[in-house]
């Protein structure tokens, strides 16, 4: 063996060493932090308050601006109203794989509201084909129903869009979108519910 392999081999025997010893630390250390985590999954997660939306009713009529309370959950609620993936999404601002949730503009008239909250969020008639694999829209049903943030993860600046009823993360908007407002609104699946208009 030579003298660089055997340096090699001894640099992997440390590595292996110290990844070891941090897992042991790790777990050691999970003990410790296991109440703090119990104790966060038991802390309304949000700040309480009323928030001004625009209400839709499920016929698509606007019905006008109103304050409402803003939902604020702890994680164990959260978890309790929402699917695995849904929470994975909307309260850890995940993402679902391309082509994994159902994309398709719907056939019949409607609206798409948050699924933690039910705010409606887009009308059905702005989705379109982006071929992206995840709904898209060219605007918001209402600019009220939505906030935007920076979003810097992954070493690029994006605009993340949250539901403005219970702070939930939806998707990202970018400017590549078809007119009239340029804009794309790609939205994880697992966050909306399509609702078909019911008859006024």
């Amino acid at each position: 063996m030579s003298r660089i392999e055997e340096t090699l081999a001894m640099d992997r025997r440390r590595f292996l060493r110290a990844s070891l010893a941090g897992g042991a630390a790790l777990l050691t250390g999970a003990g410790l932090l296991g109440p703090r985590l119990h104790a966060a999954a038991n802390t309304p997660v949000g700040k309480p308050g009323k928030v001004l939306l625009e209400i839709f009713g499920d016929d698509g009529r606007d019905l006008g601006a109103r304050e409402v309370p803003r939902l604020v959950l702890t994680d164990a609620q959260w978890r309790q109203r929402l699917s695995p993936a849904s929470f994975d999404i909307m309260r850890r601002e995940g993402t679902e794989r391309a082509f994994s949730g159902d994309h398709e503009r719907p056939t019949a008239p409607g609206l798409f509201r948050c699924v933690a909250c039910a705010t409606a969020l887009y009308a059905a008639a702005t989705e379109f084909d982006s071929g992206t694999g995840w709904p898209s829209f060219w605007q918001p049903i209402s600019r009220r129903n939505v906030i935007e943030s920076n979003d810097d993860m992954f070493g690029m600046t994006r605009t993340a869009i949250s539901c403005a009823g219970c702070d939930s993360h939806l998707g990202h908007v970018f400017d590549d979108g078809p007119r009239p407002t340029g804009l794309r609104y790609c939205m994880n699946s697992v966050a909306l519910r399509f609702v078909a208009y019911t008859s006024a």
